[in-house]
């Protein structure tokens, strides 16, 4: 079995002659934490879409777990075990919090979400959305509204309902993007416990996540792969910081120090 989960060759996304990523070389290694970053415009957000499906590639290949997904569409890949999560948080906000686990738990009976069931049936879901409710800190608010909850645990949600799809790799959009430091800290400390067992690999911001959460990072800019290793080395990489200053250069350097 490879150490590489995923990995894509020669990845290339055009746009009507603008090049969105460019030649994209990424290995993801099985049961790591990786963390994709650039600046602003560095084509992360395509990269992700091209991972999951979202876009089809102008050119390349991504194998996923020895199996080429490149023509593939986003529900096949899920089923494949390679699940992912939005930035914006994507959540049935007049269901209640255990309801919304509930629904994506309903996928285990196959290709309909099966809303015209009885409750009656559908209830023996809730002891396995109850426990998903309790891995990610949510049992108190299981009978609240989904709209109702503050917007860092309506993302803990999101997290619970990707988790439900009991997915071998989990591609996380942003997981702390609007935060406040104290939600922040409560989603690094989430992410770092449904990660036991996975692999995770997210776009993410916030250097400070992303230095205490990943074991590799790699960093985009303008579409190509500027660098790649752990926190230290490319926090240190002169190219990395000639990329970044001006916008976040003082955030790398205070998460490193």
């Amino acid at each position: 079995m490879s150490d590489a989960i995923l990995e894509t060759a020669g990845l290339t996304k055009e746009f009507r002659g603008f090049v969105a990523v460019n030649d994209v070389a990424l290995s993801v290694r099985r049961g790591t934490i990786h963390g994709l970053i650039g600046p602003n415009g560095a084509g992360k957000t395509t990269c992700f879409n091209l991972l999951t499906k979202f876009l089809q590639p102008t050119r390349g290949t991504i194998r996923y777990d020895g199996r080429d997904i490149t023509g593939m569409k986003p529900a096949e890949v899920a089923r494949l075990g390679l699940v992912r999560s939005f930035q914006i948080s994507a959540v049935f906000p007049h269901l209640s919090v255990l309801e919304n686990v509930r629904v994506a738990l309903q996928r285990q009976r196959g290709g309909s979400f099966d809303f015209w069931r009885s409750d009656s049936l559908l209830r023996k879901f809730d002891d396995r959305a109850r426990e998903l409710l309790e891995d990610v800190g949510l049992s108190t608010y299981a009978n609240l509204t989904a709209g109702e909850l503050p917007y860092g645990r309506k993302r803990a949600l999101e997290i619970a309902t990707t988790l439900a799809l009991d997915p071998i790799m989990m591609l996380l959009d942003e997981p702390t993007a609007g935060m406040t430091h104290e939600d922040v800290d409560r989603i690094v400390a989430l992410v770092k416990r449904v990660a036991a067992g996975r692999t995770v690999l997210l776009v993410e911001h916030n250097l400070r996540v992303v230095q205490g959460l990943c074991d590799t990072i790699t960093v985009l800019a303008r579409g190509a792969v500027l660098a790649e290793g752990d926190y230290a080395a490319v926090s240190r990489n002169p190219d990395v910081i000639a990329a970044y200053l001006g916008t976040e250069a003082p955030a790398m350097e205070n998460a490193h120090g």
